[in-house]
């Protein structure tokens, strides 16, 4: 099969799953991870293989990019303390643990560290796409670790494969890693996202910011990776920075260019990706015999176990030593209940990094001989894959429900006061605009009524509501969006207008509809 035929399948599956997941009731991460599975019995799909570097090099920049630009700073800034802890001693804890698991189902101790590092890291996209359900500090936490965990199990995996290998590391070796890693990681992706910044200023077109904006993640992670440190977290920075530098580098058509564009195509690889992790775990599944199959099964199920109790215990220690070291009131405010502990343990989903890691092991070490069990890894990595996505995926709102978690109520009221102080910020400027542009007394009189009702409803609401003079206008000019895009379309069919013409007159009203049904509701 392929290239063009294989783009038509996972295509045409991504399509079928957006449009019956929802009908289905069922988390399309889910529908497509089983797509997947069940397109594995076709005989010309069991052709494909899922390179790594295919992994690594297409879809992790673009998808992470994208998180990252939709992650909160603020978020992570109030809670740096376990993001840090959470994306580097859980990370290196789970990798020891899991060994220890795996070592005691037979596999090599050193393998065993391979696979390890492998399955520790919860995935981005995959926590992107299905820990939506949680509230908005719960999720930014985990989105936030999920980003920045990716360097440390790059780090273990190094040393495991080393290790594997016949190689030996020193304290000081470990060390160097860690810090080459994380350090030009982060430095490749603030200097990228710099360089990016000062070439976007002096662009103005829509086309060229959002052409500039795509090949940030790339260089990023290309920069990263000629100086042998971490390319995922240079990606991640640089996504950071240019999130906090938007406002001076783009304009609103290449925002609304952006915010339309972006989703679309992280949302096509990632439907992409959980397809073809479908296809490779049913292909590593295919050919095992029944004796090995059974105690692979007995692995995969200890493994995925344990991934979440060792994420329990971890979170559970931190909290008793943080709780000894710091009793600071604002401290224990943001303390995780034991349900809140039991919320984030089943939220730890794992995916293509994992997957993408278990394909990149050698397929023979450097004496020549076949590297151990490396059969043994991807069958593990992808069952715990698997199992995170098709049981996590379902039980996690249920858990959330159960837990009780507090809901953020901030930002609705950030948006009243950011809405609030606009709107005073108009009234103020309003008579000194007019007097400069020579606006009229009656049409200025007439935009400060409109801004004083908009303020008036702002004060008056306990919920967002859209930027309109009122509700009964909005729907009006809603209900007469469709007598003209009827007469606008029937111009166009009889010739009356060129389509560019009509093009151009839909974007308006696109537009005008945007304005009057209001921006999305916040998460």
């Amino acid at each position: 099969m392929d290239g063009l035929e294989i783009t038509v399948v996972l295509g045409t599956a991504v399509l079928v799953g957006s449009v019956l997941a929802p009908r289905l009731q069922m988390a399309t991460p889910l529908f497509l991870l089983g797509a997947g599975i069940v397109l594995g019995f076709v005989p010309e799909l069991r052709e494909i293989e899922l390179p790594p570097e295919f992994v690594l090099l297409l879809f992790l920049p673009v998808m992470l990019f994208w998180e990252s630009l939709t992650t909160s700073l603020r978020a992570i800034r109030r809670d740096l303390r376990a993001v840090v802890l959470l994306s580097t001693l859980l990370v290196v804890a789970t990798a020891f643990g899991v060994a220890g698991i795996a070592h005691a189902f037979g596999i090599p101790w050193a393998s065993a560290l391979v696979l390890g590092a492998a399955v520790a890291p919860p995935d981005a996209t995959a926590v992107g796409a299905l820990g939506r359900s949680l509230p908005h500090r719960n999720f930014m936490i985990l989105k936030a670790e999920s980003l920045t965990n990716d360097g440390t199990a790059l780090v273990v995996y190094g040393i495991a494969i080393g290790i594997a290998a016949g190689d030996s590391y020193s304290s000081l070796d470990v060390t160097g890693l860690v810090l080459r890693s994380y350090v030009g990681g982060v430095f490749a992706g603030v200097g990228v996202a710099f360089v990016f910044y000062l070439l976007m200023r002096r662009l103005h077109d829509a086309t060229s910011i959002n052409v500039a904006l795509l090949l940030v993640p790339f260089v990023a992670y290309l920069v990263a990776e000629l100086g042998h440190a971490s390319g995922v977290l240079a990606v991640v920075t640089s996504g950071l920075v240019m999130a906090y530098a938007s406002a001076r580098i783009s304009t609103a058509a290449s925002r609304r260019t952006t915010e339309s564009v972006w989703p679309l195509g992280s949302y096509v690889l990632n439907g992409a990706l959980f397809v073809l992790i479908g296809l490779e775990a049913h292909a590593v599944t295919r050919n095992i015999p029944v004796g090995d199959g059974v105690r692979l099964l007995g692995c995969v199920v200890a493994v995925w176990l344990g991934l979440m109790m060792i994420r329990f215990v971890f979170q559970t220690l931190s909290v008793l030593i943080i709780r000894l070291l710091d009793r600071r009131p604002s401290q224990r405010e943001r303390r995780m209940d034991y349900r809140a502990r039991v919320v984030s343990a089943v939220a730890g989903f794992r995916g293509a990094i994992s997957l993408a890691l278990a394909l990149s092991v050698p397929t023979v070490a450097r004496d020549g001989s076949p590297f151990p069990v490396r059969d043994e890894i991807i069958i593990v990595t992808a069952g715990v894959i698997v199992l995170t996505l098709l049981v996590q995926g379902p039980l996690l709102p249920r858990v959330a429900a159960w837990a009780r978690l507090p809901e953020d109520a901030a930002a609705p009221d950030e948006l009243r006061t950011a809405e609030r102080a606009l709107l005073d910020a108009a009234l103020t400027a309003a008579p000194e605009l007019s007097s400069r542009l020579g606006i009229s007394d009656e049409v200025r009189d007439r935009l400060v009524a409109g801004y004083r009702r908009r303020r008036d409803q702002v004060d008056a609401t306990t919920t967002p509501i859209p930027l309109v003079q009122d509700e009964e206008y909005s729907r009006l000019l809603l209900a007469l969006m469709t007598p003209k895009r009827d007469v606008l379309r029937s111009m166009r069919q009889s010739g009356m207008i060129d389509d560019v013409v009509a093009h151009r007159i839909q974007t308006q009203l696109d537009v005008e509809e945007l304005r009057l049904r209001g921006v999305e509701p916040l998460d």
